[in-house]
């Protein structure tokens, strides 16, 4: 009996329905070396994993919080090499300092969003506010 296990893999259009992505942006984050395809089908088609689909749903969290496609990239090459599992201790450390850096970063850019959205909302509520005045609400 065989322990290994078995990659599923996904064709790209089921992989951007999956993740709520189109077509042109999956291929855009391969393009920009955030994700990488397992293979090909014989017609062409991209082929993904489903570590390949767990990184894009990463990618799409990270958007909303307005990382720029480096900070993705170098935020995934770190989140990669700390899930080696014979990584030294020394170099573990190191990369769970930077990753906490990152936390602190992530932590600044929804403290923004949150305001930005607080606007939106009085913006929204003025606009309600203007219309029961004016009798079109």
């Amino acid at each position: 009996m065989s322990t290994t296990r078995r990659r599923d893999v996904h064709q790209i259009g089921d992989v951007a329905e999956r993740v709520g992505l189109s077509l042109r942006t999956v291929r855009y984050y391969e393009e920009a070396g955030l994700l990488l395809p397992v293979g090909r089908t014989v017609g062409g088609f991209r082929l993904y994993d489903d570590d390949a689909v767990d990184r894009l749903f990463l990618i799409k969290k990270m958007k909303p919080l307005g990382f720029t496609l480096e900070e993705m990239r170098s935020l995934l090459v770190l989140r990669d090499e700390l899930q080696e599992p014979d990584l030294p201790a020394e170099r573990r450390a190191a990369l769970q300092a930077r990753l906490a850096t990152w936390v602190a970063l992530a932590e600044e850019k929804l403290t923004t969003l949150r305001e930005q959205v607080q606007v939106a909302e009085a913006f929204v509520g003025g606009l309600h506010d203007d219309a029961e005045r004016s009798g079109t609400s």
